[in-house]
Parts: C-alpha cells; sequence; structure tokens
C-alpha cells in the first residue's frame, strides 16, 4: 500500500517527499474504523509544531483530511456502520499518510459526509470550514451587525471565512492581492462591503476601514499575516503592518492572528488595552490536543459540511489531481506556490 511522506533533515527545518510501501497494520483499538479512502486534501506541513509538541517523526506523513467509505467498524464503534460515508482530519500524530488507499481511523476522528457532497469537496473543505470556525465563533463573537475585515478573502481559508460571516449577517471587508482575487469577488453572492486592492502600492488599510464603518473601527479581524517591522522585501509587502490592524480595530473587538511570533511594542500593547481589545491566536489542533473539546470539535465538523451540503460554503478547490502527481503538487504546497486547496482524487 503506497503512501506520501516527507522526510525531515537532520535540522528538522525542510526535508523532500518520498514514496513508501507499507503494510496495513491491525487496528489499534476497537473504536476504529476501516477507511477507504475517496479523496485526501493536502496542506502544508508544519514540522516546527510538531517538534514543538514532542512529535518527532523522521517520515512524517502526508495528507490528513480524508474522505471515504468505511470497510470495517471495531465492536465497539457506534457512530458508524460499514458502506457509511464519512470524512474527517487525522491526528497530527498519525502514523500512516492519507495518502493510502485503506486506513484506520478512530471514530472521533470522523464525521458523515453528506450525500450530496462529493469527495473531493468534502476532503478539500473540511480543514478550511474547521479553522473559519475556530477564527469566527470560538475565538471571536460573530453574529449580526458585526464588520469583520478578512485579510486575502479568496485564499482558501479567507474564502470560508468571508462567506460565513455574510451568512452570519456580518458587514464583510476584504483584500484582494491580484486581478484574479477580484474577479472572485465581483461574482460573490451575496456581496462583500468593500474590497480593498493591495496591489496598487501604497494603501493605507486602516484609513479604508475605519472610512467604511464610520470611524468606529473593525469589529474582528482575521489576519493572514502581518509586518513585525517596516521592512520592504517582496515576500511581506502586501501584508499590513501590525500598526495598521491595532489602529483599525474598534472598541471591544477581536484580532484573531496566524502570526505565531507576533511581537506587539508597549505603544501598541496600551492601544489595544485602552481599546479593551482580545487578541487570540488561530491553531486549528488544538481541537485534539485535549479530549475535553471533542464533542465540540465533532459538532463543528458536522456543521461545516452541513454548509458545504446547502451551498452556504462554496470553497476555493482546485481541479483533483491523480496520486502519481501528488509529490510535485504537495512540493508546491509546501513551499506556498499555490492559491486553492490541492486534493488528490483516487
Amino acid at each position: 500500500m503506497k503512501g506520501l511522506f516527507y522526510q525531515l533533515n537532520a535540522s528538522e527545518e525542510e526535508g523532500v517527499f518520498v514514496y513508501q510501501d507499507r503494510e496495513l497494520a491491525p487496528p489499534p483499538s476497537e473504536y476504529h474504523v476501516k477507511l477507504q479512502v475517496k479523496a485526501c486534501a493536502l496542506s502544508h506541513i508544519n514540522a516546527k509544531l510538531m517538534s514543538e509538541l514532542k512529535i518527532r517523526k523522521e517520515f512524517v506523513p502526508v495528507g490528513r483530511e480524508v474522505a471515504g467509505v468505511i470497510l470495517e467498524i471495531g465492536s465497539k464503534v457506534s457512530f458508524f456502520q460499514p458502506d457509511d460515508e464519512a470524512v474527517g482530519i487525522l491526528a497530527l500524530d498519525y502514523q500512516e499518510s492519507g495518502l493510502s488507499e485503506v486506513l484506520w481511523v478512530h471514530e472521533n476522528h470522523l464525521v458523515p459526509k453528506p450525500e450530496k457532497v462529493s469527495w473531493v469537496e468534502a476532503a478539500g473543505t473540511i480543514r478550511d470550514g474547521l479553522r473559519a470556525y475556530t477564527a469566527l465563533h470560538s475565538l471571536a463573537s460573530l453574529g449580526p451587525g458585526k464588520s469583520v475585515l478578512v485579510m486575502d478573502g479568496a485564499s482558501p481559508l479567507g474564502a470560508l471565512a468571508v462567506q460565513l460571516s455574510l451568512h452570519r449577517g456580518a458587514t464583510v471587508i476584504t483584500t484582494a492581492d491580484s486581478e484574479e482575487s477580484k474577479l472572485y469577488f465581483e461574482k460573490l453572492r451575496p456581496s462583500v462591503a468593500r474590497v480593498i486592492d493591495m496591489c496598487k502600492g501604497k494603501v493605507d488599510l486602516a484609513e479604508s476601514c475605519l472610512e467604511e464603518t464610520g470611524g468606529l473601527g473593525v469589529d474582528i479581524v482575521l489576519d493572514a499575516g502581518v509586518r513585525l517591522y517596516n521592512e520592504e522585501n517582496v515576500i511581506s509587502k502586501q501584508l499590513p503592518h501590525k500598526h495598521d490592524i491595532v489602529t483599525l480595530l474598534s472598541v471591544g473587538s477581536h484580532w484573531i492572528t496566524s502570526h505565531q511570533n507576533l511581537q506587539l511594542d508597549p505603544p501598541d500593547s496600551h492601544l489595544l488595552f485602552l481599546k479593551g481589545v482580545s487578541l487570540s491566536f488561530l491553531n486549528d489542533e488544538i481541537w485534539n490536543l485535549s479530549s475535553a473539546h471533542k464533542g465540540r470539535y465533532l459538532h463543528i465538523l458536522k456543521d461545516v459540511m452541513e454548509k458545504l451540503s446547502i451551498g452556504i460554503f462554496r470553497p476555493q478547490l482546485d481541479d483533483p489531481v491523480p496520486l502519481y502527481e501528488a509529490k510535485v503538487v504537495m512540493e508546491m504546497v509546501q513551499k506556498n506556490e499555490v492559491r486553492k486547496r490541492q486534493i488528490v482524487q483516487f
């Protein structure tokens, strides 16, 4: 049984992708189901996070968002039956690649796949939907009348965050960093309140948001990274400066950041204090680090699939690729060279 793995070098900072043939091991427990994988999404591997969590492997399995048919169930499985269709996210310390034909998966990592949702849509939406829910519902108080700024709203995460905010009755402001992104927002219905074009050189993000909100500021900000300093290199020139985010936040607002090394200067911290701002870090792996949140986690995954089935979620997916192209595509994913979610279809 062939799977794709990420072989780390000695520094654990970068590695190479390799195919390996492995035999399917016996079921780890009576709570596991045998899943025949139909589609698997490809996501960036955070080797640094795994090292910090003491999950050290020479070969890191590739592909954790899987959708497929259940072939067998353990004697203590209560949520599924053979021939059920399921989708889920494999645990961070899972030993096998999601790009294998058959896997043993604990039932607490799967939810039913709606019949009208395709395998590719299910696998390609489950993680970004979880991240959008975590950011806007678990870490913030999304609701009608709120103003929300979603940075890079045409990305796989940004698109679902925009759609979830619009569904909940919020006023949405977003940014576009390419002509393709601007075209996406022109076709989006319901439409966002404002698209800030980050391609036009120097754009005053804070001024644009304050103008849109009548000077009150934005209630919820979901960033896609920020600049800590005034560097002007190619990678970070379209990211907002951290001070711009601090400036555009309203009183009692929420700032959800994916910047794991965020540093705030004392004046910025003082301004956040005066505004009563809540600062949260978006790390969707927290759901599987404690069993106390398992019920809520599964509820979110079910809700993501429900919203996908009724058309509220319309994910940014690329055309699916076969298994033999997974290595090349995953190298591009790891280098952040793709804009849409990549899926391998069996």
